[in-house]
């Protein structure tokens, strides 16, 4: 048998980030226990390097580093070289990251980890130069110096001290149970606050996370903090709108659209073709880290079209409406599933020098303009998008934003408005097909559970609010794709959920955002559609997440499966990063759906977990929204408009798409006791739930109830008088 440290072996891979890597003359390793039990059995530290495909230092450090022979050499003959893609293996990296973000205050791609041959990191960083510079040493340098420490029993000793000691500071990190507080007579007994909080309190947690995001807001230009770089924060502007209409906050709501606008003017957003960039590297939101992630184009469309519900802005309505075209057109496969990125480089178009670059695809120059467009379209689009001779980017070349207003190009030109708007929309669509032929980025084609259930979320979410049913058709599609290629119900205790596809090869397990993400967009399409597969599909998933997630003794579902492969660390997803919280989606989600199914056990599930880490959720609100809002959730109680109906008349459609009401169920049924037993037979249910039971149609038509907890409107047969009963009748204490 061949020696699996003498080659590279991530040819045998189906990931492209790890393809990518497949030529090197390092003798990569995927993560597996092949290379692993090397490890262990010839004593040799393991150097890990984590990233994915889009990433662009990654890129940077394979063409500085990996390609090297002189640093490859000594990879090969010191280290057990592993390299992992974060998308696929997101337990690893959380892992390393955890420790990385704890020693060194920061983190980040590429993610570098030396370890013990037993996985204890001892030795962290993200990305190293060739040679020494801006205070980081030199790659080559740093390996041939660990080499030399590990040689050393005095300072082997040490570090695998070190590496025992930071061991224990992510398990304290990752692990944390909150000590007792997770019994399940802790404080909130059986009442609604699970966290042990009164009204009063339980509202300041809310009050409490949206002041502390109104704090880190940039009142001068949108997005938080003082400095760049600007993220894209979904979760905290959800947060905030919320936090407006509870309290009638007008300074929520103002840092709310100052982000929206300018993340929507700014070079983050794709104005040639629809679609956000990762992230911009200024805090004017200008040049963007050119990117794409599905996560992002999916969970910033929601956010966009709730304050186009709030504030009857078209423009949010039209810059969700674009992400949507932008996603089905580049992400979305024939089979129905979404890819996972665009990746930020590639070759440069026609008429530019050079190899490929970063935002090659997207900038501009005047002279590229004006071989499109003819005059006066090329200059009233020029000064419209910024296109300048001078540029704000590299080369010379313009990142588009929205730099003049339309008035003021009209009155410089002395043209109509009528004009100036139809050579700015004519002129985009002819640089987007001129855009077209250029060479292109290249595209993750993976298929993630988690990630495309945040696309299937917001697609279900755009039909409700655009009253386009193309958008739930596109949804349906992406859930049968993975109901049918990544679920077997027959699996595990309660069905099993794999993590990805790519072209017909399967990565599993699943972690815990792939069914609670998954779940979720299931129901939302449930609620949009009035369709029972879905919420057939966000059941099973959830009873199989309580099967593979659930730890009684600790109270808390844990992000890695029960079943899955054990690490040094078993961790929790406690906070909302560039993706919410695991637990806390799966949370709220438990809150939901226990209406549906309360025989197993869901809220009492979700109230454990509050418990559990409600000195957590108090002591950092804005760091866990996701928890704060199944908190909040779980402390007001369930808004549900149950309706029976077949299908919703056009003036419930149209209200519904108009109001905005966070915290509320949509639960749809058929309207009749006969319909409604073919759902049940459907959904394994013995018994009608009791958010359904004596919920049916009246007089034939469709029907509504307005229900919080346990207090119920009189049916209606009209869905504004059931909505205003929320507000004028029940009790939300």
């Amino acid at each position: 048998m061949s020696d699996p440290l003498s080659r590279n072996r991530l040819g045998e891979e189906a990931s492209p980030y790890l393809r990518q890597h497949a030529d090197n003359p390092v003798n990569w390793q995927p993560w597996d226990e092949t290379a692993l039990s090397a490890a262990r059995e010839r004593d040799r530290p393991i150097f890990l390097s984590i990233g994915y495909s889009a990433c662009h230092w990654c890129h940077v450090m394979e063409s500085e580093s990996f390609a090297d022979e002189s640093i490859a050499a000594v990879i090969n003959e010191e280290f057990v070289p592993i390299k992992v893609d974060r998308e696929d293996r997101p337990d690893v990296d959380s892992l390393y990251m955890t420790v990385c973000q704890l020693v060194t205050g920061g983190g980040g791609w590429p993610l570098s980890a030396w370890l013990t041959p037993e996985g204890k990191p001892f030795y962290v960083g993200t990305y190293f130069p060739p040679e020494p510079q801006r205070g980081r040493p030199g790659f080559e340098e740093l390996c041939r110096r660990i080499a030399d420490s590990w040689a050393d029993p005095a300072q082997r000793e040490e570090m695998e001290s070190r590496a025992e000691q930071w061991i224990q500071a992510a398990r304290s990190n990752l692990e944390s149970v909150g000590g007792s507080s997770g019994s399940p007579k802790a404080a909130g007994g059986d009442g609604g606050d699970p966290l042990g909080l009164d009204d009063e309190t339980g509202s300041d947690l809310l009050a409490s996370a949206t002041n502390a995001a109104l704090r880190s807001a940039d009142a001068d230009h949108g997005g938080f903090g003082s400095d760049g770089p600007q993220f894209p924060q979904p979760g905290r502007l959800d947060l905030l709108l919320y936090g407006a209409t509870e309290g009638g906050r007008e300074a929520a709501l103002s840092a709310v659209t100052r982000t929206l606008d300018a993340m929507a003017a700014g070079g983050m957003y794709d104005h040639v073709g629809g679609g956000f960039h990762r992230y911009a590297v200024d805090r004017e939101w200008t040049v963007p880290h050119f990117e794409k992630m599905l996560y992002d184009n999916a969970l910033l469309p929601p956010v966009y079209l709730d304050a186009y519900r709030i504030t009857g802005t078209e423009e949010y309505a039209r810059v969700a409406t674009e992400t949507f075209d932008f996603l089905t057109r580049e992400f979305q496969g024939d089979h129905g599933g979404f890819a996972a990125t665009l990746d930020a480089e590639s070759e440069p178009p026609a008429g530019r020098d050079g190899g490929p670059t970063e935002g090659a695809f997207y900038v501009w120059t005047p002279e590229e303009v004006r071989d499109v467009l003819s005059e006066p379209a090329a200059t009233v689009v020029c000064e419209r998008y910024g296109i300048t001779d001078g540029g704000n980017f590299e080369g010379g070349t313009t990142v588009p934003t929205i730099s003049k207003g339309v008035d003021a190009i009209a009155d410089d030109h002395d043209m109509s408005l009528e004009a100036v708007e139809e050579a700015i929309e004519d002129g985009r669509e002819s640089l987007f097909q001129a855009r077209e032929s250029r060479p292109r980025p290249d595209r993750d084609g993976k298929v993630i559970a988690a990630w495309n259930g945040l696309a299937i979320s917001a697609f279900a979410r755009g039909a409700l609010v655009l009253g386009d049913d193309g958008l739930a058709d596109t949804a349906r599609e992406a859930l049968s794709f993975l109901r049918d290629r990544l679920w077997n119900s027959d699996a595990g205790k309660a069905g099993r959920l794999d993590r990805r596809w790519l072209d017909g090869d399967v990565v599993g397990p699943g972690y815990l955002d792939d069914y609670a993400f998954l779940a979720r967009g299931a129901f939302d399409l449930y609620q949009a559609t009035g369709d029972v597969e879905p919420l057939s599909v966000a059941l099973s998933l959830s009873r199989a997440a309580v099967a593979e997630f659930w730890d009684e003794e600790d109270g808390t579902l844990y992000y890695t499966p029960e079943s899955g492969e054990e690490l040094q660390v078993r961790p929790q997803e406690f906070t909302d990063g560039s993706t919410p919280s695991s637990l806390g989606v799966a949370t709220e989600l438990f809150v939901e759906l226990d209406a549906f199914a309360p025989e197993a056990g869901f809220r009492d599930r979700a109230d454990r977990i509050l418990r559990t880490h409600a000195d957590r959720i108090r002591a950092s609100p804005i760091e866990h929204v996701s928890l704060v809002r199944a908190a909040e959730r779980r402390r007001r109680g369930s808004l549900e408009l149950t309706i029976a109906a077949d299908e919703l008349p056009n003036a419930w459609r149209k209200t519904l798409s108009e109001r905005y009401l966070p915290g509320s169920v949509l639960a749809r049924r058929p309207p009749t006791a006969a319909g409604l037993g073919e759902w049940l037979e459907t959904l394994g249910l013995s018994e009608a739930p009791p958010i359904w039971e004596n919920r049916a149609a009246v007089d034939g038509e469709p029907t509504v109830y307005a229900c919080r907890e346990f207090s119920c409107s009189p049916p209606r047969h009209s869905i504004d008088d059931a909505i205003d009963w929320f507000e004028t009748e029940s009790d939300p204490k």
